[in-house]
């Protein structure tokens, strides 16, 4: 159990979110798609430089997905012990180390091993910026400070496809890899000056297998938690199954340039961005909830209408692209409100309260990508399916499960 403090959650005279520390924040959860983004358009140029097959590089994703996911498990209850800053900045550095390991891979061994990595120090530090929040902030700024950090954050998947598309006219595959080391860099420096160690001594855990053990059980054992970890977990499953087909229905069906499918996808996350900081601001006028029904029937609809035109009439170009933006803001009106509301659940276990998230989260993520690959180059029926099922278990999770906040 956790003494109050100052800076207990809810407090009066708990410690202002800075824009600042948003910032920090909004850079360490860039760590993960500008690692994706940044070079999938440059796939084949791996397969072909490191002697390997498609599916192997693809498989680079699911060893990163699958280290986010670890690194969110273990990385939150263990700054629940230890306290933020200091094992943050650890994360940061070995992210830094892990980027240039990618970069210098002799072969597709070395290059999963080294994204494993990369996952676990980025979701290390990412489930840690996040729980750094959770410690400052609650009720409507909770919810408004998880918004503008998804929001902002996602300027990275905006920015990150086309910025890899440049490097990759200038350089080989291995250059998105050294940008993002340098991109690591600069964030170790704005964590140091930034971000507090927002945990005092009194707050943390005792720690050990047996104290997360017992804090995992408290929350897993939270209806309300469990309720909108499975709203944001579903939601999940549409995301990643749109970011590991997108370019195959785009390209290899309806025949983009890398340039054209960049754009799309860039104009894709701006969608989410919005959508995500349209909810920022709608934190304690709108009830958080209906906001999240909102980005689940659109998300339902984009599904069913993508599942229908790759029955009938093989995914036409204007359907695949309407689809995919409706998708992506019906994402930024979810997972981010769902999320805090999870977080909110859970209180007196923020670290492991936002481990388990991620972990779930990521987890969830590297199953979709694979499963949305299953029909192979030409087809978006695996696609649809998963967005349609995803939205779907999504609105049963809300209506079913997580309950009425108080």
């Amino acid at each position: 159990m956790t003494s109050p403090t100052t800076t207990t959650q809810g407090s009066p005279t708990a410690r202002p979110v800075s824009a600042a520390l948003i910032g920090a924040v909004v850079l360490l959860t860039g760590i993960a798609p500008l690692a994706t983004d940044m070079y999938v358009p440059a796939f084949p140029d791996v397969a072909r430089d490191l002697g390997t097959s498609a599916t192997a590089v693809q498989l680079t994703l699911t060893t990163f997905f699958t280290g986010m996911a670890l690194g969110q498990l273990v990385g939150g209850p263990f700054s629940d012990q230890r306290g933020r800053r200091a094992p943050l900045l650890a994360a940061v550095a070995v992210v830094l180390l892990a980027s240039v390991a990618c970069a210098i891979a002799p072969s597709i061994t070395a290059m999963g091993a080294a994204r494993f990595v990369q996952g676990f120090a980025g979701g290390w530090a990412m489930v840690i910026g996040r729980a750094v929040v959770v410690d400052l902030a609650s009720g409507p700024q909770l919810v408004r400070s998880l918004n503008l950090v998804q929001g902002v954050g996602g300027i990275a998947p905006v920015v990150a496809p086309l910025l890899g598309g440049v490097v990759l006219q200038l350089s080989n595959w291995r250059a998105p890899f050294w940008v993002i080391a340098v991109i690591t860099a600069v964030t170790a420096v704005v964590v140091w000056c930034v971000v507090p160690e927002s945990l005092p001594v009194e707050r943390r855990h005792a720690g050990g297998l047996r104290a997360f053990g017992t804090a995992a059980r408290q929350v897993l054992g939270n209806r309300s938690y469990v309720g909108y970890l499975l709203v944001c977990s579903a939601m999940m499953v549409a995301l990643f199954a749109y970011v590991a087909t997108s370019a195959f229905v785009l390209r290899s069906m309806n025949g983009l340039s890398p340039l054209e499918y960049s754009a799309s996808f860039a104009t894709n996350a701006g969608g989410m961005t919005v959508a995500a900081l349209v909810s920022a601001r709608l934190a304690g006028r709108v009830a958080t909830r209906a906001v999240i029904v909102v980005g689940q029937v659109l998300a339902l609809a984009a599904g069913l209408a993508l599942l229908t035109g790759a029955l009938f009439w093989g995914t036409p170009l204007l359907l695949a692209l309407v689809c995919f933006f409706l998708l992506m803001v019906a994402i930024g009106l979810t997972i981010g409100n769902s999320g805090a509301l999870a977080n909110a659940a859970v209180p007196d276990h923020p670290g492991t309260g936002s481990a388990v998230l991620g972990m779930v989260q990521w987890g969830t993520a590297g199953v979709a990508a694979p499963l949305a690959g299953l029909g192979g180059e030409h087809t978006a029926v695996p696609v649809a399916v998963l967005v349609s099922l995803g939205a779907a278990a999504s609105l049963a999770a809300l209506a079913v499960v997580a309950r009425h906040p108080a």
